[in-house]
């Protein structure tokens, strides 16, 4: 099993960024996905995840109206589209896989990490 975050980058408050997270060795549709993130100093906090027996989306409440998560079943792959970007959002972002049917943003239902991808807000 193996997860690959991808997109991360600058962007100016305001702005957009889509994230990826691809994986490999398994079929994405069968696990529930979430994206974390963890900023300099503080512990790292869940974002969104989408869930397996009902595709579920749940956010954080820091994200919501802001983020959506959602899945390419045909390319195996989990995006985090994020609009109306802050300062506050910079950190490295993680997707993860858990083999529970339903969505979480708790950490320890995750069995298996990808490598972070970094977002950084700033003008």
């Amino acid at each position: 099993v193996q997860l690959q975050a991808s997109g991360g980058g600058l962007v100016q408050p305001g702005g957009s960024l889509r994230l990826s997270c691809a994986a490999s060795g398994f079929t994405s549709t069968d696990y529930t996905i979430g994206w974390f993130r963890q900023a300099p100093a503080k512990e790292r906090e869940g974002v969104a995840s989408i869930g397996v027996i009902d595709g579920g989306t749940y956010y954080a409440d820091s994200v919501k109206g802001r983020f959506t998560i959602s899945r390419d079943n045909a390319k195996n792959t989990v995006y985090l589209q994020m609009n109306s970007l802050k300062p506050e959002d910079t950190a490295v972002y993680y997707c993860a896989a858990s083999g529970s049917y339903y969505g979480s943003l708790a950490l320890r239902q995750y069995d298996y990490w990808g490598q972070g991808t970094q977002v950084t807000v700033s003008s």
